[in-house]
């Protein structure tokens, strides 16, 4: 029972390892107890005494802590969608112009369902430019797709 719970701390925590955290680098206990710390060791210990106390919360909420809210959250991981291993489904879609490869890209590309019709239709459109050629690579597809994006006004305000 206690190897379960263990797994379930620690995937859950490991979810949120990846962003800025909320309320800023600095806030909460954790970075304050471990400050000048570095390592999976301190930043996890960090981490958990953050999540479990509850301490960043009240610190985002009054202002105190450490923490603020001015700052825009960022991610640095990957993708959501790996759009490697959806490639061929995506191309089929594309090529229809609806699909759940096409919708799956589009969710991950932070596409609200209200402009996902126009999103379809800009790559059932633009099929030849975002698969040029048989092997095109899931890197150049993606790139096609933000520049495409940018070129349109109804999706644009999704490219940062």
């Amino acid at each position: 029972m206690k190897r379960k719970i263990l797994c379930a701390t620690l995937l859950s925590c490991s979810a949120s390892a990846f962003a800025v955290s909320p309320g800023g680098d600095n806030c909460g206990w954790g970075n304050m107890l471990f400050e000048g710390q570095a390592g999976i060791v301190s930043h996890f210990l960090a981490l958990t005494t953050n999540g479990t106390s509850g301490n960043a919360t009240f610190g985002m909420t009054t202002g105190t802590n450490g923490c603020s809210t001015d700052g825009n959250l960022t991610y640095g991981g990957k993708e959501m969608v790996n759009l490697s291993a959806i490639l061929d489904e995506f191309s089929e879609d594309a090529a229809r112009g609806q699909g759940e490869a096409m919708n799956a890209v589009a969710v991950s590309l932070g596409i609200e369902p209200a402009d996902r019709t126009a999103f379809s239709s800009m790559v059932h459109d633009n099929f030849s430019d975002v698969f040029p050629h048989e092997n095109v690579t899931a890197a150049e597809v993606l790139q096609q797709l933000i520049d495409l994006m940018k070129q349109n006004e109804q999706l644009e305000k999704y490219i940062s």
